[in-house]
C-alpha cells in the first residue's frame, strides 16, 4: 500500500464494483460529494427508491383497498417479494426469514419466544456496552418475567486494558454460567468498537450448556459474511437501514432458524398476519401460524418501507456479499493503513484504532480514539465535508461502505487529518 492519490486512484481502476457507486445519491458539500463514512448509521439512498416507492403509491392512487390483491406487487403476499433476498444476504433459507416491524419490536418477539426462564436457567448474557436498545430490551424481560437485571444480567467485559473481547473469554464465560445460562444474546458487530464476533463457536458453546443463542445483527447485516442456517443460530434480528440503505427507520428483518418452523407450540406474540395465510380471511379463533418466521408477523406488511428495502436488496443482489467482503477487507485495510502512516507523520497528535486488527474480527467500520480534543477533531472533519459519527465518550467511527465508496475517499480522509493538524 502507499499513502498516495496516485494509488488510490489505481485502486479504483482495478476495483469491479466501482459502478455501484453511481447507483446512490451523496450529500453535496461545495460542489462536490461528501466523504461519507457513516453508512453504520444511515446508508445512502439508492437512486431506484423513489421509483420503487412510488410504484405502490400508484397502486394505492389507482386500485384503492384491491392493491392488497391486484396491485403489480399484491400487498398480501409482499413480505415473499422481500424476505428470499434477505434469507440469501444472511446466509439462511427462505423459511427462516421474514421482513417485518423495526427492529426492537422484532427483538421483543424473539425474547418472548426464546427466553424461556426456569428457577435455575434463567440468565441472559449480553457484550458490557452493547447497544442500549438491546439493554431495554433485555432489562424489560427479565423484569417480565419475575428476574432482577442485576442478578439475571449477564455482562461481558474486556479484559483489562483491552476495548474487545476476546473469543476464549466470552467461551469460558458461557462454560461457567452452564446450568444457569438461559440466552446468549449479542450483537453481531458491537456498534461502538466495531468487532465482529465469532458467532458460530459462540453459538456451538451456548448450544453445549443448554442455551439459546440469538443475535443483534443490526451492523452485520450487509456488512460482514453470514451463515446463520449453518451456524445453527436460533434466531437473529437486525435494521435495514444502516448498510442495507432502506432509509431512515426503515423496516426489520427476523430470522428463526428451521429446526422452529413447525413447531406451533412455541410461545410468540400472535398477531392476524402470522395466521395461517389459506385460511386468514375465515376470521376463525385458534392461533395457527404459518410456517417458519412468517408466523410470527403481526400486522399488515409496512409496504412503503419494505418496498425501499426491496430497491436495496436489488442491488445487494447484483453486486454480491462476496464481492463486496472481498473489496471491504481491501478498503478498510487502507483506511487502517493510512491512519498508521498519520500517526507516523505526527508527534502532536495520536490516533489508536480500537477495532480488532484481525480482518476475521471486523467489518467496515474502524473505531478511531484520539489522544486529545477527539470532538475538535471530529468538527473539523464535519466542517470540511466529512460525514462520520461521534460516539461517547471518545470515539470517532468511520465505515467505509464498499457498495459506493472509493479508495480514494479514503485518501481524502487522510489529507484532512494531515490538514487538522497544520490548522
Amino acid at each position: 500500500m502507499q499513502a498516495t492519490r496516485q494509488y488510490a486512484q489505481q485502486a479504483d481502476a482495478n476495483d469491479t464494483l466501482r459502478s455501484f457507486r453511481q447507483a446512490f445519491y451523496f450529500p453535496q458539500f461545495k460542489g462536490r460529494d461528501v466523504l461519507y463514512f457513516c453508512g453504520n448509521s444511515l446508508g445512502l439512498q439508492p437512486k431506484t427508491a423513489l421509483s420503487y416507492l412510488m410504484q405502490e403509491m400508484e397502486d394505492w392512487k389507482n386500485l384503492g383497498v384491491e392493491g392488497h390483491f391486484q396491485g403489480r406487487n399484491p400487498w398480501f403476499e409482499y413480505h415473499k417479494f422481500v424476505s428470499p433476498k434477505a434469507a440469501r444476504l444472511v446466509g439462511a433459507k427462505e423459511v427462516e426469514v421474514v421482513v417485518m416491524n423495526n427492529l426492537t419490536v422484532n427483538l421483543h418477539l424473539m425474547l418472548i419466544s426464546f427466553y424461556r426462564p426456569t428457577a435455575q436457567r434463567y440468565k441472559i448474557m449480553v457484550e458490557g456496552g452493547a447497544f442500549p436498545s438491546d439493554y431495554y430490551a433485555v432489562e424489560s424481560q427479565l423484569r417480565l418475567h419475575g428476574f432482577s437485571p442485576e442478578t439475571a444480567m449477564v455482562e461481558l467485559e474486556p479484559r483489562a486494558g483491552e476495548h474487545t473481547l476476546r473469543t476464549e473469554d466470552i467461551l469460558a464465560a458461557i462454560e461457567k454460567e452452564g446450568d444457569s445460562l438461559a440466552l446468549v444474546l449479542l450483537g453481531g458487530v458491537n456498534y461502538y468498537t466495531g468487532q465482529f464476533f465469532d458467532l458460530k463457536r459462540i453459538t456451538e458453546k451456548a448450544h453445549q450448556v443448554g442455551a439459546k443463542a440469538g443475535y443483534d445483527l443490526a451492523h452485520a447485516a450487509g456488512n460482514v459474511p453470514l451463515s446463520l442456517h449453518e451456524w445453527q443460530v436460533d434466531f437473529a434480528v437486525w435494521c435495514t437501514y444502516k448498510y442495507l440503505n432502506s432509509g431512515a427507520g426503515g423496516t426489520s428483518g427476523v430470522f428463526v432458524h428451521e429446526k422452529y418452523a413447525q413447531d406451533p407450540t412455541l410461545h410468540r406474540l400472535a398477531g392476524w398476519w402470522g395466521y395461517d395465510e389459506s385460511k386468514r380471511f375465515q376470521m376463525q379463533k385458534g392461533f395457527i401460524p404459518m410456517q417458519g418466521a412468517a408466523g410470527w408477523q403481526l400486522s399488515n406488511a409496512q409496504i412503503l418501507p419494505m418496498a425501499l428495502h426491496w430497491a436495496s436488496l436489488e442491488i445487494f443482489e447484483q453486486a454480491g456479499m462476496d464481492r463486496l467482503r472481498q473489496k471491504s477487507l481491501a478498503l478498510t485495510a487502507y483506511t487502517e493503513f493510512l491512519v498508521q502512516q498519520f500517526n507516523q507523520e505526527q508527534d502532536k497528535i495520536r490516533i489508536q484504532i480500537i477495532t480488532p486488527a484481525e480482518k476475521e474480527a471486523r467489518g467496515c467500520q474502524l473505531s478511531l480514539v484520539v489522544a486529545q480534543k477527539g470532538k475538535d477533531l471530529h468538527q473539523f472533519l464535519t466542517e470540511n465535508g466529512v460525514i462520520a459519527d461521534w460516539r461517547e465518550p471518545d470515539v470517532i467511527r468511520i465505515a467505509p461502505v464498499p457498495l459506493y465508496n472509493s479508495f480514494e475517499d479514503v485518501y481524502d480522509f487522510y489529507q484532512l487529518l494531515q490538514q487538522y493538524t497544520q490548522s
